[in-house]
């Protein structure tokens, strides 16, 4: 490859980890071409953009960036696909439903401005709740007290009206 279209592959893979606010190294050695494909289908549907890179020019590519992604370069090694999205834990949810003994195999990630080196973090990265689940639990949460408060006068009221219609029917007896 001459200097010149390392250069453009280095500006495209830069600009692409800074488009995505997330992204997973996965080590996709032993998949053929049916399954690499198969994955490729699999990502497009989740809204997952797959790039199969050169783990040099995306080590340059990372140098380049201003955070500091040096946690990840020791990871670069074998044949190396990256994941990237906007929901931190959908790369992980399809890499676990998919993976059939290890293949494809999580290498590491950049997940909620957090690295997580290795196969292991796996589940880590699945339980990682997205901004929207987050938001729902902030609104339920603050909805609870108000229904409580809600429910309480609501069956007070009805035990008020009971007891003043019985009071009532008494006084006519």
């Amino acid at each position: 490859m001459r200097k010149e279209d390392k250069s453009t592959v280095i500006e495209q893979i830069a600009a692409t980890v800074k488009q995505y606010a997330h992204f997973y190294l996965v080590d996709t050695t032993a998949m053929d071409a049916t399954a690499t494909s198969a994955l490729r289908r699999e990502c497009f549907k989740a809204g997952i953009k797959l790039m199969v890179v050169k783990n040099s020019l995306l080590h340059k590519a990372l140098e380049g960036l201003e955070e500091d992604y040096s946690p990840l370069y020791g990871c670069m090694k074998g044949t190396t696909a990256v994941m990237f999205c906007d929901v931190a834990n959908a790369p992980a949810k399809l890499i676990k439903d998919k993976a059939k003994d290890g293949i494809p195999a999580l290498k590491a990630a950049y997940a909620e401005e957090s690295f997580y080196i290795g196969a292991d973090q796996l589940d880590t990265l699945v339980s990682i709740k997205s901004k929207h689940e987050v938001i729902a639990e902030i609104v339920a949460l603050l909805q609870s007290p108000a229904k409580n408060v809600i429910s309480a006068l609501q069956s007070g009221g009805n035990t008020l009206h009971g007891v003043l219609k019985t009071l009532g029917e008494r006084s006519e007896a």
